[in-house]
């Protein structure tokens, strides 16, 4: 993990949120290559998810709703997690975490079962502090996720007449927006309401780089239909996302599924997709799938006092549709690809880091790169980087050693480094060096953006 996060500091990925004033836990900032990246993926799934089929529609609902949408969703009352304090150092831990690193596996357990577990290991003389040792540790108790903040004078105090939730999941936004997405695009069941956006949870542990944040993004499918092709499309859709995964370059044997013993009590099954980082040195879960019932808008129903039962014009009947969601971490997403693409290699008596990002992902697809600083080969350069980069996102740079620009392009994963060099005013032709082979080819100017058009669709 040292080396992810160094390399992604370094060129630019990601950044420590407010590193001039010392920082904030787990809140991240993506560079340029790190947005780029972030973008590609971004765009991958939308593309599969919404471009590419016919059953399944956009939707960018906002951070604030209206706050009684988590009092129907069930998150004021329910949202949260048990944390336990050192009295001492002042650490904070969540309870399940703690009895986890015993063998006891406490997920959703009662606050009154983590207690007695907790109070048996103290009384044990095993319950400590894993940051400074002490033994004097508080009991557990409700912590709440939910991030709060007001609508109106921001002098005023907050009060359950001003209080509003910056949302924890994307999804709050869907459900509210099911009834005019049905009524001005005129779906039929089944269909998806697909959107990207940001989400905020007030985690009480939050480590592990970008993979748990308090500010990340989700990219979220709540697909709608009848209970009776409820097994028929999760069946279906496991196989799409599992599919996408493999189709950009994550190998069958890094991802799983774990299925979920323990459910939400409207939930009939439930999913994840787990990826076996290597920085973090298991498997974790970036994406759920999840069988979610009707809870979700006869919840909104019961609260808002709107109808939202879907009426089938050919079978007469009137019901409120189930709900089958994709749920993906798009930070998560994030760490995974640059898990999965970090290779050191050695090139003679050299180690070469480079990111093996799927073509499509890399955030620069070609760099150019002229051989000298003299105007007669920047100036070709420039020219060719200037025609490239209307079809491609590509770099221009001239800083440095050809050899040090190429090992800078190999750390951020550029495909195709385009050299200009003298031979180049002769024959009107640049050397492509391919950043995965290291084979270097030489094309004609006139050909380049054809060619590499090619290579990148291959």
């Amino acid at each position: 993990m040292e080396t992810i996060v160094s390399l992604c500091k370094r060129r630019g990925f990601v950044f420590p949120s407010s590193e001039i004033y010392g920082g904030m836990q787990a809140i991240y900032d993506y560079g340029h290559y790190g947005t780029l990246l972030k973008n590609n993926i971004r765009d991958a799934w939308w593309k599969h998810m919404v471009q590419f089929r016919d059953d399944v529609v956009g939707l960018d609902s906002a951070i604030f709703m209206h706050p009684t949408t988590w009092v129907a969703s069930g998150h004021v009352d329910g949202f949260n997690d048990p944390q336990v304090d050192c009295k001492k150092c002042k650490s904070r831990f969540r309870a399940d975490h703690i009895l986890e690193q015993f063998g006891i596996n406490a997920d959703k357990a009662p606050l009154e079962e983590l207690n007695a577990q907790l109070d048996k290991l103290r009384k044990e003389g095993k319950l400590k502090c894993a940051n400074c040792g002490s033994t004097d540790l508080t009991p557990a108790k409700i912590f709440s996720l939910m991030v709060k903040s007001n609508i109106g004078s921001p002098t005023e105090e907050l009060s359950e007449e001003n209080t509003v939730y910056l949302r924890p999941e994307t999804c709050g936004g869907i459900y509210l927006e099911y009834k005019n997405t049905v009524d001005s695009l005129h779906v039929k069941l089944p269909f998806g309401i697909a959107q990207i956006g940001k989400a905020f949870r007030n985690e009480i542990v939050a480590r592990q780089f970008i993979f748990r944040t308090r500010e990340f993004e989700q990219m979220e499918m709540q697909y709608f239909l009848h209970p009776d092709v409820m097994k028929e499309k999760y069946d279906m859709w496991k196989q799409v996302r599992w599919d996408w995964y493999l189709e950009y370059g994550i190998k069958a044997d890094e991802i799983r599924w774990y299925k979920h013993e323990k459910l939400a009590h409207y939930a009939s099954e439930a999913y994840d997709v787990e990826y076996n980082f290597k920085s973090l040195g298991s498997f974790k879960e970036v994406e759920g799938i999840h069988a979610r019932g009707n809870w979700d808008l006869s919840q909104h129903s019961k609260f808002s006092g709107v109808d939202l039962s879907y009426f089938d014009e050919k079978t007469g009947e009137k019901f409120i549709p189930h709900i089958m969601e994709t749920s993906a971490g798009l930070n998560r997403h994030v760490l995974m690809f640059i898990d999965q693409a970090y290779t050191e290699e050695k090139v003679g008596d050299e180690t070469r880091v480079v990111l093996k990002f799927d073509k499509r992902l890399a955030p620069v697809k070609v760099a150019v790169l002229p051989l000298s600083k003299k105007d007669e080969l920047t100036n070709p350069a420039k020219d060719i980087w200037n025609t490239l980069k209307m079809h491609f996102m590509a770099e221009y740079d001239e800083t440095q050693s050809i050899g040090r620009r190429y090992r800078r392009q190999d750390e951020i994963g550029t495909p195709y480094c385009v050299t200009v060099d003298f031979e180049t005013l002769e024959d009107k032709a640049v050397t492509v060096r391919d950043r995965d082979s290291m084979k270097q080819e030489r094309v004609k100017i006139d050909e380049l953006a054809d060619y590499l058009k090619g290579k990148l669709e291959e």
